[in-house]
């Protein structure tokens, strides 16, 4: 691996097990699918978005892990219970590890392999847009966690001490 896609895995699983933790704190299954006024998307359709968006471009563009992506699924799922959604964030950190090791270096600095919206940006680029856009659904799955039920309780997310690595 490269020092940008060692750091750039260290980020994303530290935030994925945060996102893991947040549904955790989630007092019950059914409050994961519940949404507030003018929001469409519940804790759980963002936590399977993100783990959707993970494991299709980085599991299965890199790592062939032949991940099959349902993005109108992840959106439109209602109900489910934490532990799997728990056990899916799991499964995706697999296959981002998966697909960054299997990234070389020529591959990081071309291209992404597939046109995004008809662009071609730096592969780079996207594994950090990546990284950014898992960030900020974490972000809205813990704002609405707290709205929702009124419990405070952080889930630790973007710890500064996960970002040392002794050894």
């Amino acid at each position: 691996m490269t020092p940008f896609t060692s750091d750039l895995l260290l980020i994303l699983c530290r935030d994925l097990r945060c996102l893991a933790k947040e549904v955790g704190l989630y007092p019950d299954d059914a409050s994961l699918w519940r949404t507030l006024p003018g929001l469409a998307n519940s804790g759980g359709n963002v936590a399977l978005h993100v783990a959707g968006n993970l494991r299709y471009f980085v599991g299965a563009t890199f790592g062939a892990t032949r991940y099959v992506r349902q993005r109108e699924q992840e959106f439109a799922q209602r109900e489910g219970r934490r532990e799997e959604v728990r056990a899916l964030l799991e499964a995706t950190i697999l296959d981002v590890e998966t697909g960054l090791r299997a990234l070389t270096p020529e591959q990081l600095a071309a291209p992404f392999p597939a046109p995004l919206m008809g662009l071609h940006p730096p592969t780079s680029r996207v594994l950090l847009h990546l990284a950014a856009h898992l960030a900020f659904h974490l972000g809205q799955v813990g704002y609405l966690r707290r709205a929702l039920t009124g419990d405070a309780t952080s889930g630790g997310g973007m710890a500064i001490q996960h970002l040392v690595v002794e050894g």
